[in-house]
């Protein structure tokens, strides 16, 4: 444990943005799954619905700086050629 004031707030605020990054990141994450399922099911209306919000949480992570930009550009270029090609 740190001795200096500053570090022990500093030690406490790092805790709090890491639970945050992770709820994001794990919306993030489920979001794309279920995106990727609606792909391999082929269900026309799933993807409709489930394409769009994981774009939408993949933006959302990377302008609250959970993952990079280019990270982000990268999964949803995947997602949106997967949609395409059915």
């Amino acid at each position: 444990m740190a001795n200096i004031k500053s570090q022990k707030k500093r030690i406490l605020t790092n805790e709090k943005a890491r639970q945050r990054n992770m709820a994001v990141r794990s919306r993030m994450r489920t979001m794309i799954k279920q995106a990727l399922a609606a792909i391999d099911a082929k269900d026309a209306e799933q993807i409709k619905t489930a394409v769009p919000t994981a774009l939408s949480a993949i933006d959302r992570a990377a302008s609250k700086g959970v993952i990079h930009a280019n990270n982000a550009a990268r999964k949803k270029s995947s997602i949106q050629h997967r949609a395409a090609a059915v």
